[in-house]
């Protein structure tokens, strides 16, 4: 049975909010999360590089960590609507020449 517990994607993607920040490489950064650990990354960006950064939230419960009262001028928080998320996903199964992929039931 594989395991689908994912790792390491909230470092990479600050590392890359910061990296490419730095770098200048966007007008503005957009974040798909809720998680509380991107807090630093993001008002990083937002404070001390003068970069917009909107968060779009795939959860019911809001982050006041990622989106406070009074957000940096250009950046958003925005909950992406449960419809919307829904229609977004995968069929709940896949094949390919390895075999087939189900959906998690939990998703």
């Amino acid at each position: 049975m594989w395991n689908t517990e994912e790792k390491g994607s909230d470092v990479n993607l600050a590392s890359h909010l910061l990296i490419d920040g730095f770098r200048a490489r966007y007008d503005i950064a957009v974040v798909i999360s809720n998680d509380s650990d991107l807090k630093t990354p993001v008002e990083f960006v937002r404070g001390e590089l003068g970069a917009p950064v909107g968060v779009l939230n795939p959860h019911k419960n809001r982050s006041w960590a990622l989106s406070p009262r009074n957000l940096p001028s250009g950046s958003f928080y925005k909950p992406i609507r449960s419809g919307a998320l829904a229609a977004s996903h995968l069929p709940q199964t896949l094949t390919d020449a390895d075999g087939t992929i189900h959906k998690p039931k939990s998703w």
